[in-house]
């Protein structure tokens, strides 16, 4: 069904304007755009480019475009719009680009408003032109206004969801040029990381992570200056300046979702380094090794991760170390093996021992007997210590140890 002309005139206002209107306008569109744009590059600094003709000739193009445009419309209310629809969304592009709000573009808009309004007021006499007709004309100066503000508005954030794509992109290649082996040219770390207005800082460390399971996806609120990509096969994070004031807490809170290992702090060229040992660390809190319940760092479970880098050895020399321990029922063999670790570890203090494991110093000091009953002299050597150290601390965070207990008491 037809629309009605009232109808038609509340969603396009230039419905309800006189066409003969446009005919008194069309002779002064160019004076107008004039005075626009006087006025325009006059009250909006950003706009006064006295040196570049290209960029002047955009701004008259955009003005003289929305008049015709406006005129066009007075005359044909169906006429196209998509001309000057189409260079308002470059403008609005433009202004995205060249890091400017739109509150600048809304500005100018305003400004050019009120030129129109102003001339359009004191020719009114002039032409006889009726309140009435006068009171339609403002309605639609007003909604033209906001036409091409919408137009402006659909061009800046194309640009800005572009622009937020290629950021990202260059951070997600500067962080693979920081994590590639042989280290990437300091230059070239650089000139990327110019381009992915990133700020090159002095330390870093390389952090590694997989979600705990939860549904659904989260993706971790992470401070701005860390370079993440957590969509890879393996998610992983640069961290500049890691040890700064607050920085371990707020990385702990936006990974709550997620278990992650972070290497120690390095230099940025060495951040390959510390992703290194972070890789060394999420395979060992996956098996309970490690605790997962925190972000874990590498710096405070050094001793583990050298013990672990070569398990398989580890654990033939704990054969060959711990045979004493073969004949003990398996119950008693946990407990002398922790309170033998215990002991390696305090020095044999029965007293510092006890208040660690829990129990009296009497019963230390009697499990230390039996021990040094299996092992004899070699407990106290000095060449064998840190080898027992070694072997019992792999044994002891081995998540198979106690299905071996079970085995043997079967």
């Amino acid at each position: 069904m037809t629309a009605s002309i009232e109808e038609r005139s509340q969603l396009k206002p230039w419905v309800g304007v006189p066409g003969e209107v446009s005919e008194l306008f069309r002779p002064h569109l160019g004076a107008l755009a004039e005075e626009m744009i006087e006025e325009i590059l006059a009250g909006v600094p950003e706009y006064s480019r006295p040196h570049d003709e290209e960029y002047a000739r955009f701004v008259r193009l955009a003005v003289e475009g929305a008049l015709r445009q406006f005129v066009d419309l007075i005359m044909d209310p169906d006429s196209s719009w998509e001309p000057v629809a189409a260079v308002y969304r470059e403008i609005g592009w433009a202004e995205a680009r060249e890091g400017r709000s739109l509150d600048v573009l809304q500005t100018s808009l305003r400004l050019g408003a009120r030129v129109a309004w102003r001339r359009l007021a004191s020719e009114s006499e002039r032409y006889n032109i009726s309140r009435r007709t006068l009171a339609s004309i403002a309605e639609a100066i007003f909604a033209f206004l906001d036409e091409i503000a919408r137009a402006a508005t659909e061009g800046y954030t194309k640009a800005r969801e572009q622009e937020a794509g290629e950021l990202e992109h260059r951070r997600r290649r500067l962080l693979d040029m920081m994590l590639a082996e042989p280290p990437a040219a300091p230059q070239a770390v650089a000139d990327l990381a110019r381009l992915a207005q990133w700020r090159v800082p002095r330390t870093v460390a390389a952090v590694v992570l997989y979600e705990r399971g939860q549904e659904p996806f989260t993706h971790p609120s992470l401070p701005p200056d860390v370079l993440a990509d957590v969509n890879r096969r393996e998610p992983c994070l640069i961290v500049p300046d890691p040890d700064g004031p607050g920085r371990g807490r707020l990385l702990e809170n936006a990974l709550r979702n997620w278990v992650a290992a972070m290497g120690p702090t390095v230099r940025t060229e060495d951040a390959a380094k510390s992703m290194r040992w972070a890789r060394e660390a999420l395979p060992l809190a996956r098996r309970g090794v490690l605790p997962s319940d925190r972000l874990i760092r590498c710096s405070e479970h050094m001793p583990t991760l050298v013990v672990f880098k070569d398990e398989e050895l580890v654990r033939a020399v704990a054969d060959l170390r711990l045979a004493p321990l073969r004949g003990v029922r398996p119950r008693h063999r946990e407990r002398l093996v922790r309170t033998l670790l215990s002991c390696l570890q305090n020095g044999f203090n029965a007293t510092e021992v006890a208040a660690r494991l829990h129990v009296h110093p009497q019963t230390v000091r009697y499990r230390l007997h039996q021990l040094e009953e299996l092992f004899g002299d070699q407990l106290y050597d000095p060449e064998t210590r840190l080898e027992m150290e070694m072997v019992l601390t792999v044994w002891l965070s081995s998540p198979d140890a106690e299905r071996r207990t079970e085995a043997d008491e079967d």
